[in-house]
């Protein structure tokens, strides 16, 4: 599976004009299942975020996970994290996991994020988005569970 974190003070996604998720401090993860993954990419996924350092402590080093500052989550599926831009001009998503399976995935990691004890809010799988963010740093992090 493969994420793009970005660490916020706020964020929140509307679908048609309307918040369906938001958060507080904390992250806005966009994640996408690729072919192949399965829950034990997305609980790893998870467990990888959850202890991941990159909030401030109180001397404003980059010492903190999540699980350390109770900040939220907003989860939004983003499948052209999977683009292949290697040839032509028009990215490819064949990598990308089948809706069917992407959507359950997706589900999966958001759940294994609250199982750690996050508090997460999501989008919704296949929608039309608008994702506002107040991007904290900026501090923007790629990670990817085939690419440790």
């Amino acid at each position: 599976m493969r994420a793009l974190l970005q660490r916020v003070t706020s964020a929140h996604v509307e679908v048609d004009g309307a918040t369906i998720g938001q958060t507080g401090p904390g992250l806005l993860i966009l994640v996408c299942a690729m072919r192949g993954d399965g829950p034990v990419e997305a609980e790893k996924l998870a467990r990888k975020i959850h202890k991941l350092r990159i909030f401030r402590d109180e001397a404003g080093k980059m010492n903190l996970a999540l699980k350390d500052t109770g900040g939220g989550a907003l989860v939004v599926s983003q499948f052209t994290l999977a683009a292949d831009t290697r040839s032509g001009n028009r990215p490819g998503f064949s990598t990308a996991a089948l809706p069917t399976e992407g959507e359950r995935l997706y589900q999966h990691f958001a759940a294994s994020l609250r199982g750690l004890g996050v508090a997460v809010e999501t989008g919704q799988f296949g929608a039309e988005m608008a994702v506002h963010l107040v991007n904290d740093g900026p501090v923007t992090i790629w990670l990817d569970t085939a690419n440790p």
